[in-house]
């Protein structure tokens, strides 16, 4: 155990330094963000062997650490900060500032060693920049033309006009460079290519999933379905039986799939049109509903991608000798 930790840093990374924890060494030290602070960080690692850095994701702050540790041939992995946090409680440490954090971290790391790194691509992180880019716009744009609604005639509808006109171009732009980067780099391509074949789904969709999910086709259907955070879990205690909740996944491929889905499961797609008459015949709530579509459309794009297979709503039969 303790060769294992002696391995591994916890790192709280703040906007103008970080905090890193070597825990079984009783190691802790601040590093400002700059290049100074990056050879620092890297020196201290190097002297005491240390082979993989867990940290929290923080708004972005964490990539450029990440980029500079990656570069070193240090593994990184990025942690939900929310687990970090329930871990902390569990251990009974209330108390929270950055020293505190780090060793956190560090601790979550050494307990939950096994536990799989993504692998770093930064041509997918480039996308998924884009790809939330987009939604940021797009959430901007909605609140906008929601508030034009009740703006009263004058200089202050003129202005949103303005910005309205002015957003649609920038996302027009940031849907040109999504494009192109997917078509530029043969994996997503082939990946597109499949998803897009699945009638409601289309190039937007495409390539919140190539981002977001990278890892659909690699992985069981319970896992990929947990992933997005469509999977249903028991709330169960004695002989009570409470309702099924979805919990954790990652919202904001969620969040992307659940209008074309909700097109897909009432319009445009046949078996998850079905699929959702179906469950609201026998009175499902509407929205539990559209998440059981969503979660069986992640099943069925698991299985074609796994196989490299384009949308095919009735396969053949094959006869069994």
């Amino acid at each position: 155990m303790t060769q294992i930790a002696n391995g591994v840093a916890g790192i709280d990374v703040a906007k103008d330094k970080v905090d890193g924890c070597i825990r079984s060494l009783g190691l802790r030290q601040t590093f400002p963000s700059t290049p100074h602070g990056h050879r620092q960080l890297l020196t201290l690692l190097r002297k005491h062997k240390v082979n993989k850095a867990v940290m929290e994701a923080s708004g972005g702050y964490e990539r450029e650490w990440a980029k500079v540790l990656r570069q070193a041939g240090i593994e990184v992995r990025i942690v939900d900060p929310k687990r970090v946090r329930n871990f902390a409680l569990s251990a009974g440490r209330l108390a929270k500032n950055d020293t505190i954090d780090a060793e956190m971290i560090a601790w979550f790391a050494e307990t939950f060693n096994d536990a799989p790194s993504q692998t770093y691509d930064a041509a997918r992180e480039e996308l998924a920049g884009l790809v939330k880019a987009r939604k940021n716009l797009m959430d901007l744009k909605t609140r906008l033309q929601n508030q034009n609604e009740h703006v009263v005639p004058g200089l202050a509808q003129k202005a949103h006009s303005q910005v309205l006109k002015t957003l649609a171009a920038q996302i027009a732009k940031l849907e040109a460079a999504i494009s192109a980067k997917v078509k530029a780099t043969p994996e997503f391509a082939k990946r597109a290519e499949i998803i897009e074949t699945v009638p409601g789904l289309a190039g937007t969709t495409s390539a919140i999933l190539i981002a977001g999910a990278p890892e659909l086709g690699k992985v069981s259907d319970e896992i990929a379905a947990a992933l997005i955070g469509v999977a249903p879990y028991d709330d169960d205690s004695g002989k009570r039986r409470g309702e099924r909740h979805i919990k954790g996944g990652r919202r904001w491929v969620r969040n992307g799939l659940f209008l074309p889905c909700l097109g897909a499961a009432t319009q445009h797609n046949p078996v998850l049109k079905a699929y959702y008459e179906r469950l609201t015949a026998k009175g499902k709530e509407p929205k539990v509903a559209l998440i059981a579509c969503m979660r069986k459309l992640i099943i069925i794009l698991n299985t074609m991608i796994a196989r490299g297979e384009k949308w095919n709503p009735k396969p053949p039969r094959v006869a069994v000798n």
